[in-house]
C-alpha cells in the first residue's frame, strides 16, 4: 500500500509518540507499505514553527533528515494536485489538509489521518 501521512501522523511517528494510534503504527511498520510525506506538511510545519508557538517546537532540518532514515519519501506538489484541489467540495477549511486530500486522490495514495472530517472526502482516506 502507498500511504501519505497527514502532518500529525508524521510528527507522531517520527517522535515515536504515544499519541500514534496502534493501527497507524502497524501500517507504518509494515515493510510492504511505501510511506510518503508531502512537502505540504513540511510547509505547514515551517509556518507553525516560524510563528514561535511555545507548544510547537519542531526542528524542520532534523525532521527532514529523519525521513530518509525511517524510509519516508518526500512527495512534491504537482500541477495535477492543484487541479484536483479545485474539484474538492468545501468540507474541510484547512488549506494544508485539503492539499493532502487532493494529493492522495491524484496519485492515488491512501491518506493516513486521525482527522475524521478528512474521511468524508473519499474512500482513500484511512482514519486511525
Amino acid at each position: 500500500m502507498r500511504i501519505l501521512l497527514d502532518t500529525h501522523i508524521l510528527l507522531w511517528s517520527v517522535a515515536q509518540s504515544d499519541r500514534l494510534p496502534p493501527a497507524a503504527r502497524e501500517l507504518l511498520e509494515n515493510m510492504e507499505n511505501s510511506l510518503y510525506c508531502s512537502v505540504t506538511s513540511l510547509w505547514e510545519i515551517a509556518i507553525k514553527t516560524a510563528l514561535g508557538r511555545p507548544n510547537f517546537v519542531v526542528d524542520l532540518h532534523k525532521l527532514r533528515q529523519a525521513l530518509g532514515r525511517v524510509g519516508i519519501a518526500e512527495l512534491t506538489v504537482e500541477g495535477t494536485h492543484t487541479e484536483t484541489l479545485l474539484r474538492l467540495p468545501p468540507i474541510h477549511k484547512d488549506p494544508f489538509d485539503r492539499m493532502l486530500v487532493a494529493q492522495s486522490m491524484a496519485e492515488p495514495l491512501v491518506l493516513l489521518t486521525n482527522d475524521a472530517i478528512l474521511a468524508e472526502y473519499w474512500d482513500g482516506v484511512k482514519l486511525v
